[in-house]
């Protein structure tokens, strides 16, 4: 298994749950507030906060009216040391950020010279003259330095008052984003001189979090002073995240690795990667170590697994196809799945999903072969295969073995979980070698 380079770092100097590092997010629009657009911004925002050290201990949407915005910079400037605020910044009359802020910091506007030339070029660059309306987009508060935007009109505005930071930047993700990397998280991390924080991810899939919690809680209670651990769930994976804060990197890593080696111990069955990477990469590298090669048939998933394979870089050396059998008539006449077998147990069944899984790797040519048969739902169940019934099975040079789950009545859950597992048990028998 690849564990190499997979340390991250946080930045921090301050404790955890004090309010000297406070951060908050601040998402300006009307548009956000009625469900017309998804505020992406502030997730993205939070994580790259959270990275660089901060604690974002609020995100706050308010509407485009003036008073809401005044109150909002208020109370997060009382609350926090750095205020993040998005959107309202282009040349509309609904976009009263670079008034408000003004009004805020009692002071007036000026012309900030480098935006107004990158606006002559933009617009020069799109045979579009400039008007008074764009013109005024170069315009930032008196009381702020322009933060350059190479991707779009508006410049962003950096505001240092009373040993407290507030940023402004457009609500447009690209733009928000280049910005807040090229230039506000490192002069963040200038102003402010974090320390470090070292963490590292768990991947584990097949076990809630619940049983697993029972299974390593031992393990958990004796973690050395200064380890934290967090759990992070999400439909078929729990990452466990290992953390340290100080200033001697080598020894936080140490202590991390030897506490990820304990952990390997206990469930070595469950761990199947680290930091970012995903069930089909760690599946794929498997593949390509062994020379072997891979096909799935895939009825309640869609071709769910198939995507998620296709999805890294190079899976043609190793992943041949798929067989969407939604149908019976499929099943039967592309798998070629005995019509009494489904007669006698149905589609969502132990018997078809072992010929299913064992067909496709024979039509195909294949090493392993992946099947997958369940009721997804919301509606087709019954009290003998209730919604989430879902039978796995792979099949290998040493055999085929199928297993049953019981994932639960959320569809688009259940069509995540399915495909998950099917790779996991692909993973486990590769490495088992049966």
């Amino acid at each position: 298994m690849n564990t190499g380079g997979l340390y991250g770092r946080f930045f921090f100097t301050f404790d955890l749950y004090s309010n000297t590092m406070d951060a908050e997010i601040l998402n300006i629009g009307d548009e956000l507030l009625i469900g017309q657009v998804l505020n992406t911004n502030a997730q993205w925002l939070a994580e790259q906060l959270t990275q660089s050290g901060f604690n974002v201990s609020r995100m706050v949407t308010v509407a485009d009216k003036m008073p809401q915005i005044l109150e909002a910079f208020n109370e997060a400037r009382q609350r926090a040391a750095l205020v993040i605020v998005t959107g309202g910044l282009g040349p509309t009359n609904d976009d009263l950020t670079r008034d408000a802020l003004c009004t805020f910091f009692k002071c007036g506007m000026k012309t900030d010279a480098d935006s107004l030339a990158r606006l002559h070029v933009f617009f020069t660059n799109r045979g579009v003259a400039l008007t008074d309306l764009n013109r005024s987009q170069a315009q930032v508060p008196e009381r702020s330095e322009a933060i350059e935007n190479i991707d779009g009109t508006s410049p962003g505005m950096w505001f240092d008052v009373d040993d407290k930071v507030l940023v402004a930047l457009p609500g447009v993700p690209f733009e928000l984003k280049n910005m807040m990397t090229r230039i506000v998280l490192p002069r963040l991390k200038a102003r402010f001189k974090p320390g470090e924080v070292v963490f590292r991810t768990v991947l584990v899939q097949g076990i809630g979090e619940s049983f697993l919690s029972e299974i390593i809680k031992g393990w958990e209670a004796a973690l050395p002073m200064g380890c934290s651990l967090a759990y992070l769930p999400q439909p078929g994976i729990v990452r466990l995240r290992l953390l340290m804060r100080g200033s001697d990197v080598a020894a936080m890593e140490s202590v991390i690795e030897s506490q990820i080696a304990g952990l390997q111990q206990l469930i070595p069955e469950y761990i199947f990667g680290f930091g970012d990477e995903t069930l089909a990469e760690v599946v794929g590298r498997l593949l390509l170590q062994n020379e072997q090669s891979l096909s799935t048939a895939e009825s309640c998933t869609g071709g769910t697994i198939a995507q998620m394979i296709t999805a890294v870089p190079g899976c043609s050396a190793y992943f041949k196809g798929s067989i969407i059998a939604y149908s019976n008539e499929v099943k039967m006449h592309q798998l070629n799945v005995p019509p009494e077998l489904l007669a006698k147990h149905g589609a969502v069944s132990e018997a078809v999903v072992l010929a299913m899984a064992e067909n496709v790797r024979k039509t195909v040519q294949t090493t392993y072969g992946i099947a997958v048969s369940g009721v997804a739902g919301p509606d087709g169940g019954s009290p003998e295969k209730p919604v989430g019934t879902t039978w796995i099975a792979v099949s290998g040079p040493e055999g085929s073995h199928a297993k049953k789950f019981l994932f639960g009545e959320h569809r688009g859950r259940n069509i995540t979980r399915a495909a998950l597992a099917g790779l996991n048990m692909l993973r486990l028998m590769i490495i088992s070698g049966r």
